[in-house]
């Protein structure tokens, strides 16, 4: 039985790649900061670790947590959106933090706990970016600081590649989806993007050496950075 870790996993894209990955016969790991996400989880079947990115005491834990586990499939799906701006609006000290503590730095935390695991299954550790983080793609600098926080994520998924030997590591960008974060006038839905971007991860250890570090369309297009 492959098994898939969701960090991140209680609502939206995250509980969506949960029911997924269990309706296919998967044994998932999912984590969620409160009672009532991890008992989204249980009602799913899979096995629920209480985990919040932020707190550096919280991810520490990770460790022991998921000894002896051989990852087929891992997906940083934690994240939250900024507030809407336009222009180079100011952006507070607190705004910052709240983004970048969830967006990088518990990015920056978990991938060196968990990278071990994967490597362990010759598998895929994918991480839930934007294609508002591509600078080469970037033709509008409304939202700045989600912008700024979805590059740093894709800085950290090419340090993560550097470091794996058997693992492969992707950015994923899932589309504009119709969950709380997205809104009811995205373009596709939750189940759409999902499948998508689980079939980039199905196929990345196979064409490893053209995915490892690379950043992807939920349709499976590669995105420049």
């Amino acid at each position: 039985m492959k098994t898939a870790l969701i960090i991140g996993a209680s609502r939206g894209i995250g509980l969506e790649f949960v029911r997924q990955y269990r309706e296919d016969g998967w044994r998932v790991i999912g984590t969620a900061r409160n009672d009532e996400g991890l008992a989204a989880l249980r009602d799913l079947g899979a096995q629920p670790l209480k985990l919040d990115v932020t707190r550096i005491e919280s991810v520490a834990g990770l460790t022991w947590q998921l000894d002896g586990e051989a990852l087929d499939v891992a997906i940083y799906n934690a994240g939250v959106n900024s507030e809407r701006t336009t222009g180079l609006a100011p952006i507070t000290r607190e705004e910052f933090d709240r983004v970048f503590h969830t967006n990088v730095l518990g990015a920056m935390q978990v991938a060196p706990l968990v990278l071990p695991f994967v490597e362990a299954a010759k598998g895929s550790f994918g991480f839930l970016s934007s294609r508002m983080g591509s600078v080469a793609l970037m033709d509008s600098n409304g939202s700045w600081l989600y912008r700024a926080s979805k590059a740093a994520v894709n800085s950290v998924v090419k340090a993560a590649s550097l470091e794996a030997q058997q693992a492969t590591c992707v950015a994923m960008h899932p589309g504009w989806v119709r969950t709380d974060m997205g809104g009811e006038n995205a373009d596709i839905d939750v189940q759409t993007s999902v499948a998508g971007m689980r079939r980039v991860l199905a196929r990345a250890p196979g064409e490893r050496a053209t995915h490892n570090g690379g950043f992807f369309n939920y349709d499976g297009n590669a995105l420049t950075w």
